[in-house]
């Protein structure tokens, strides 16, 4: 009588089937391509989300398919199933529902490399076969016989491939020669035909028209190179191109701190404090100055709509254009005017918000004018209170027409004043509360005995706190400010 142990082992060795030496080499030959397969595909996924500088998900796909057909590899295999106590329907049902999806990532991983118009047709197609695998999977489970699904899928692959053949052969006649098929695509097509050939050998083997050993795998290790090939091209040419558009933002950047002033102007009696916070490397917000002389001073501060390259561009041109005011900087209508009309027609998209405040230390004066911005605040010592000066025509930059008006302010040494573009009151918190115009005035208020400099920083640091900047939360718009403190001139 055999105990348990050796009950055991008689078992097992009854449950592994034996193997002559060819088929064993044949065993490990698959197995092998298997394990390639799953270690491409997981270097191809962990490549994605280590260098994630893109939304490009061709690696995603090339992965997923990759892990799908090993696993359908090694779910066909015998010495693999007799690893597992699981029956052979159960592994008949495995590779069928891996049959139904694996077309799945395939297509979206040709969508990635297809111009818009293969990319309709591919629309649809992953859309019938997302269906038919909902259905096929439904079916099996309902008790259809695997062999007739099988062969519907048969029927669905053939005609599938057939409608992307007649489609590529329709493509490449296709009279504009911009719509030729790119570098990935032409690899992609090599790589896929070398596939189909072993595939069609593997069904002249099962028609028995032939006769050895089924070599599909083969096809498609060569496949998987060429699919590689294209993602690793893929990710090579974007993270260059990302590096490109990283060097022309820096330039960009460069050129646009070189339009900024390089310092504030110096009058006696007057402390000028100026803060630029932009969101990104280059920004729509703008700040200048026209000197007149020792006593005298034109301030602009402006808002282009928008955010980046875009919005930097109209900000120097918004820089040549107040270059050109000097003759009228006493009059801050005629200044806005004068922008207005060098803006006009120079960009369809977008516009700009400013305010130009004119500085006369000599009459102790200033006169206000805006276009569309937010107002002036002015911290009056001797009213002890925080008010805001409105005086808002229309945009720079969207109708030639457009008049502007402004107003005279007397002001008393003591006095502090402040400009500043939306992005001070409009910075908002985790609860898409934003910092406001109360806030603002409050801290103008509790805060006016600190020095010019003081007062611009703590402002900065408030808002950031506010919005949770200096927690990494990304700033949402660009910041500006100026700071003007009035003071007893020296004798």
């Amino acid at each position: 009588m055999l105990d348990g142990a050796n009950t055991r082992a008689l078992l097992l060795a009854q449950a592994v089937p034996s193997f002559s030496r060819s088929e064993l080499r044949w065993e490990l030959a698959n197995i092998a391509a298997a394990v390639i397969l799953l270690s491409i595909a997981l270097a191809a996924m962990a490549l994605f989300f280590f260098r994630r500088r893109t939304h490009d998900l061709t690696l995603i796909y090339f992965g997923l398919f990759c892990i799908l057909y090993a696993v359908r590899l090694l779910a066909l295999r015998p010495s693999f199933r007799s690893l597992f106590d699981e029956s052979r329907m159960f592994w008949d049902y495995v590779n069928w529902v891996i049959t139904c999806t694996i077309i799945l990532p395939f297509g979206l991983f040709l969508y990635q490399l297809a111009d818009e118009h293969l990319r309709k047709f591919l629309r649809w197609l992953l859309a019938a076969q997302t269906i038919f695998a909902v259905f096929g999977i439904l079916a099996a489970a309902l008790g259809v016989s695997l062999a007739k699904v099988f062969l519907a899928n048969n029927i669905m692959m053939f005609g599938m491939f057939v409608a992307i053949a007649l489609f590529l052969v329709a493509s490449k006649w296709r009279p504009d020669p911009r719509q030729r098929l790119s570098h990935e695509f032409r690899v992609f097509i090599t790589g896929f035909l070398v596939w189909m050939l072993f595939v069609v050998h593997a069904n002249l083997l099962g028609l028995k028209i032939l006769s050895g050993h089924n070599v599909e795998f083969l096809g498609f290790l060569v496949f998987v190179a060429c699919l590689g090939y294209v993602s690793a091209y893929r990710t090579l040419a974007n993270e260059e191109r990302l590096l490109a558009i990283n060097k022309e933002l820096e330039i960009a950047r460069r050129i646009q701190s070189s339009t900024l002033p390089q310092s504030v102007p110096t009058l006696a009696g007057l402390e000028i404090v100026a803060r630029y916070a932009p969101m990104s490397a280059v920004a729509g917000d703008f700040y200048d100055f026209l000197s007149v002389d020792e006593k005298r001073v034109g301030i602009l501060v402006a808002d282009v709509t928008g955010h980046g390259v875009p919005a930097a561009l109209i900000a120097s041109m918004l820089k040549v254009a107040f270059a050109s005011q000097a003759a009228q900087a006493h009059d801050p209508a005629r200044v806005l005017t004068g922008l207005n009309g060098a803006l006009c027609g120079k960009s369809e998209e977008h516009f700009v918000t400013a305010a130009y405040l004119f500085v006369d230390l000599e009459k102790s004066l200033l006169r206000y004018s805006a276009a569309g911005h937010p107002p002036l605040m002015l911290a009056s010592r001797a009213a002890g209170k925080v008010r805001e000066i409105e005086e808002n025509g229309l945009m720079l930059g969207m109708f030639p027409e457009a008049a502007y008006s402004s107003v005279e302010i007397r002001v008393s040494p003591g006095d502090r004043c402040l400009l500043y573009t939306d992005g001070v009151f409009e910075a908002k918190n985790v609860e898409q509360e934003e910092f406001g115009k109360p806030r603002c005035k409050e801290f103008l208020e509790t805060q006016r005995d600190i020095p010019a400099a003081r007062f611009a920083n703590a402002l900065i640091d408030s808002i950031a706190r506010f919005s949770g900047h200096n927690s990494g939360r990304a700033q949402e718009d660009d910041i500006t400010l100026i700071v003007l403190d009035f003071q007893e001139d020296s004798p």
